[in-house]
Order: structure tokens, then sequence, then C-alpha cells
């Protein structure tokens, strides 16, 4: 999969997160390597994430500490990086429109 916006992983780990570093580059190796063309490839590696609507999919990282927010588009096999953040700023977003 192509993986759009990388930078906002990289950008919030070095920005006084750093316990997610590895737990972002093992999410993005996955994604990178992976081929998802509906939710239940998705859902079999990711249990906890869940489906919000307009393909919008949520992952717990860091042991359900942060919240990484995608948009992915399964026919054209690309994820858009939409959020990453902590429970706090994550309760504070539209999750369906970011």
């Amino acid at each position: 999969m192509r993986i759009i916006a990388i930078k906002r992983l990289k950008e919030f780990w070095e920005s006084g997160y750093a316990d997610s570093e590895q737990p972002l580059k093992v999410w993005y190796q996955i994604f990178r390597q992976g081929s998802f063309d509906n939710p239940n490839k998705i859902k079999s590696l990711f249990s906890s994430c869940s489906f919000v609507g307009n393909n919008r999919v949520v992952f717990n990282i860091s042991g359900n500490k942060y919240r990484l927010v995608i948009h992915i588009r399964y026919d054209l096999q690309i994820v858009y990086i939409r959020f990453i953040g902590t429970h706090a700023q994550y309760d504070k977003i539209n999750v369906g429109e970011v």
C-alpha cells in the first residue's frame, strides 16, 4: 500500500511522544508491505482497530496510549494518515471529517 503523509507520524514521535516511534514504525511496515482490499483483512491483523465510517479506521498505538486515524482507499491501495495523537486530543476531533 502507498501511505500518504508519513511525515505526520515522524513529527508526532519527535514532538515528545518518543514511546510511539517503534509501534508506529511497525504499523507503517505492516501497511507498506500489505495489500488490504477490504476491512476484514485489516481486522485480521489489528483486532482492536475500529471502523468509523467514511473509510476511516482508528488504531490504538502504544498499548492504547495513542490513536491513529487513517482514511483508506481500498480500490487504489492508498492510505492517508489523517490524525495521530493522545486520547485527549482524539476526543476533540470529528473522526469522520479529519
